[in-house]
């Protein structure tokens, strides 16, 4: 893969039909500064696939393929072992899924890929439902979120994705959040610059389903790093790393501020601080 791409030049955002503030697209743009024009795009059924294009219109400058919600990290395998036939080296492969796409139904195909260690990146941007078809709860909802279908809240902790992925003994995992795009772009340069299998999960808000205002999205994405619940990280070849100390301010003023916890009680939130307290150092996504 590309280890450097032209970060002046858009190959994401020229007009799309995402909503305004969303977070997607947000973690779209910021991802292709990093990949630069050699890069091809596998995109199952979600709001970025969506908001990607359909039929003779894209979002994308480079190429981008729809595929079925259970099959983006299986199609983007067929498409580098077809690279690597021809002996092209220098093209990233990515698949870019959602919750759906990467941790439920499409989980099956993204770890067949990572125990192959396929020569490519996968994305999951994390906005904690399943928006694209209208809020309902996921296994990355976080406990205590209200859903579409779950105007109790979730009973469940939130699954641990890239402790999963870590578990591959893959090349490269990471935690990035669209309100640091900095961090987030050197983490895509430096998936970009390995011979296997890499694994970056995006928090990437959606202002519909969390209840915010669509000029919150970033606001919010920066306090879920701050108070503790979102780490930002990465584990290459291995090695560990916090890409960023943060000055872990109270949770409850990143809950607090978001519709999907309106009905949190005082001892819910003590819940969630407590959880950061005691195990701040692992990825805080398993709240």
């Amino acid at each position: 893969m590309t280890d450097s791409a032209n970060t002046a030049e858009e190959l994401f955002g020229q007009g799309h039909a995402g909503c305004k503030g969303c977070g997607a697209a947000i973690a779209g743009r910021q991802a292709m500064a990093a990949l630069g024009r050699r890069t091809i795009i596998t995109v199952p059924a979600s709001c970025m696939a969506t908001l990607g294009g359909g039929n003779t219109q894209t979002t994308w400058r480079t190429p981008f393929y729809h595929t079925l919600f259970e099959c983006a990290p299986a199609v983007a395998s067929g498409i580098r072992a077809a690279l690597d036939i021809q002996g092209v080296k220098d093209v990233n492969v990515v698949s870019w899924g959602g919750d759906a796409g990467s941790a439920d139904i499409g989980f099956q195909s993204l770890t067949g890929a990572a125990e192959r260690q396929e020569h490519m990146i996968h994305v999951l941007y994390d906005n904690e439902m399943y928006m694209n078809t209208g809020g309902q709860t996921g296994s990355q909802t976080p406990l205590y979120a209200i859903t579409t279908n779950g105007a109790l809240g979730k009973k469940v902790r939130k699954k641990n994705m890239p402790a999963i992925m870590e578990a591959h003994g893959i090349d490269y995992v990471a935690s990035a959040n669209i309100a640091f795009p900095a961090d987030l772009i050197a983490k895509f340069q430096k998936a970009a610059a390995k011979e296997g299998f890499s694994y970056i999960h995006i928090l990437a808000p959606c202002h519909r389903g969390w209840g915010i205002k669509p000029d919150q999205t970033v606001d919010i994405a920066r306090r879920a790093t701050e108070c503790g619940l979102w780490e930002l990280y990465e584990l290459d070849q291995g090695r560990r790393t916090r890409t960023y100390e943060p000055g872990l301010t109270p949770v409850a003023d990143y809950l607090r501020a978001q519709g999907r916890f309106r009905n949190l009680t005082d001892a819910e939130t003590a819940e969630y601080q407590a959880y950061v307290d005691a195990h701040y150092g692992g990825w805080g996504g398993k709240n």
